[in-house]
């Protein structure tokens, strides 16, 4: 077994090298001066079973890159099996026609990963299911449900809870979450205008004197989970937390939530955290490096995965 970690998230490349006992695979990733990735394998890989670990976060075009050619380089040695470890799946959020003469961009991005040389990938919290079907090759799809439970239970330990989608399309994700907490769910019903931008209608359920658990796939401007979270306080809930599964937070997101309602915003480190995330009082980071060794783990030994689906 080999595991290669691309520049994307080094720390948690690391953390489950430690977790997989298993040390990284020595390769030289750099950039040449027009920006062309060029990769070095340094071990020999002839009839390995090699698992790449690259979060396709921003610069997602960069991070994109350097995983197919990390690919190519090692399909070229003579690895036996190539798996992509994908935490975090650029593109997915472009898995439909949204609008005439529009890619399927989520579609692209599965084709060029296969032509690359991956054998199989490993993902965590897909933004659409249907994804999957997008591959022509096997994927196992992780959920981060289980690791936002422990720590819900660990930090929320008094007041009666609510898990509330933001939107109706993470209704079954978050009635999941709210089945195995024991908790009643609620729904924030919005209209979004445009891209980008939300705007909060109404709340269905009962969020009065409550703890309220917002539960997302994604966050990435916040606006959607700042709105959900004043809507929330101003229905009468006492206390708002929001756990999400990717901290995208681009621009100004991370300055945005630390002047919200929301008392925590918990992420796991599918992306790797920024400075300012690091210094907010209201942004931490849960490690998903266990989940995703084991399951590269049981890969390897030839196991089941579906018990790690949660």
């Amino acid at each position: 077994m080999k595991v290669i970690a691309g520049n994307s998230n080094r720390p948690l490349a690391e953390a489950i090298s430690v977790c997989l006992n298993t040390p990284l695979t020595k390769a030289n990733i750099k950039r040449f001066a027009d920006q062309e990735v060029f990769v070095e394998i340094l071990e020999n890989v002839r009839g390995e079973d090699c698992f790449v670990i690259q979060s396709t976060s921003a610069p997602a075009n960069d991070h994109m890159m350097e995983l197919l050619v990390i690919m190519d380089a090692l399909k070229r040695a003579s690895a036996r099996r190539i798996t992509a470890v994908l935490p975090y799946y650029g593109y997915a959020r472009q898995d439909r026609k949204a609008g005439p003469r529009t890619p399927i961009s989520a579609k692209l991005v599965a084709d060029l990963i296969t032509v690359a040389g991956a054998d199989r990938v490993l993902t965590l919290d897909l933004h659409a299911g249907q994804i999957q079907g997008f591959f022509d090759i096997p994927l196992d799809n992780l959920v981060a449900g289980p690791v936002f439970e422990k720590d819900i239970r660990e930090t929320h330990t008094t007041g009666e809870l609510v898990v509330v989608s933001p939107d109706v399309g993470g209704v079954v994700r978050a009635r999941k979450l709210a089945s195995r907490l024991g908790a009643e769910l609620a729904i924030i019903d919005k209209r979004r205008e445009r891209a980008g931008e939300s705007e909060v209608m109404h709340i269905i359920g009962n969020v009065a004197g409550r703890a309220c658990i917002l539960i997302d796939d994604i966050v990435d401007s916040g606006g959607t989970l700042c709105n959900a979270a004043r809507a929330l306080k101003a229905a009468g809930a006492v206390s708002v937390s929001a756990y999400t599964t990717h901290g995208v937070l681009s621009g100004g997101a991370v300055a945005l939530i630390g002047s919200s309602p929301i008392d925590m915003l918990v992420t796991t480190d599918s992306i790797a955290a920024t400075q300012a995330m690091k210094v907010s009082h209201n942004i931490r980071q849960l490690t998903i490096a266990p989940l995703i060794a084991e399951a590269m783990r049981r890969i390897n030994e030839e196991r089941s995965v579906s018990t790690l689906f949660g």
